[in-house]
């Protein structure tokens, strides 16, 4: 079976998106190795059900386990999303064979306490701490720990936490960054559970339309 053909066989329908936006934005820290090969390979398919690749990870977790996160463009994830991307990933693994020994697929958001990896990430979550490790040193340091406070072109600002003197802001291009992560702390709990609130319920009117649109197409063929 091709690996566009698996996709679409494995798709369901209910959980598609629509059409994939051929103009997603790129990540801008990205994995090396293993996990880069893997990525590749699982983008596209991820893309053309509608979602956006967060992270790919090759653990020895039961031997061997590809850890993905996606989401869906708002951020939002469901229990269904994942089992739509597994089902439409493992058929194009079968035929691309990204690693030669087996493996467990498993699939989930991106979490609470996210990996930031585009520039849209770090703006959407301005005002939230964030811990982050340069891959290219700035001024000799690696490691960063402030308040996002937006970004100045492809260029991250960081209020610091351990600024002597007061607050100091720094300004980390993404690009050099090896990683950056939310910080897990009150407001962004109540933040996330706030939007995973309005997804679900989004979500399900999605649904309800979809089910009341074929009903209607059914009534429309039983007329005729």
């Amino acid at each position: 079976m091709a690996v566009s053909e698996a996709i679409q066989a494995q798709a369901d329908p209910e959980t598609q998106l629509g059409p994939a936006n051929h103009e997603t934005e790129p990540r801008l820290i990205v994995e090396p190795g293993l996990p880069a090969r893997v990525a590749n390979i699982a983008e596209p398919v991820i893309e053309q059900l509608g979602f956006r690749l967060v992270r790919v990870k090759v653990t020895a977790t039961e031997g061997c386990t590809i850890q993905i996160m996606a989401e869906r463009p708002d951020g939002s994830m469901t229990v269904e999303d994942c089992e739509a991307i597994s089902r439409a990933l493992s058929p194009v693994f079968d035929v691309t064979e990204p690693i030669d020994r087996a493996y467990r697929l498993e699939i989930s958001s991106p979490g609470i306490d996210r990996p930031l990896v585009r520039k849209s990430d770090f703006e959407r979550f301005a005002g939230h701490l964030a811990r982050i490790e340069m891959e290219v040193p700035l001024d000799g340091r690696k490691r960063f720990r402030g308040i996002l406070s937006g970004v100045d072109g492809e260029t991250a600002k960081l209020r610091l936490e351990d600024a002597e003197g007061g607050e100091a802001e720094v300004g980390l291009p993404i690009g050099d960054m090896g990683d950056a992560k939310l910080v897990l702390t009150d407001e962004l709990v109540t933040q996330a559970l706030r939007a995973e609130k309005t997804a679900k319920r989004e979500l399900r009117e999605a649904k309800k339309e979809q089910r009341r649109l074929k009903s209607g197409k059914k009534a429309g063929r039983a007329a005729t």
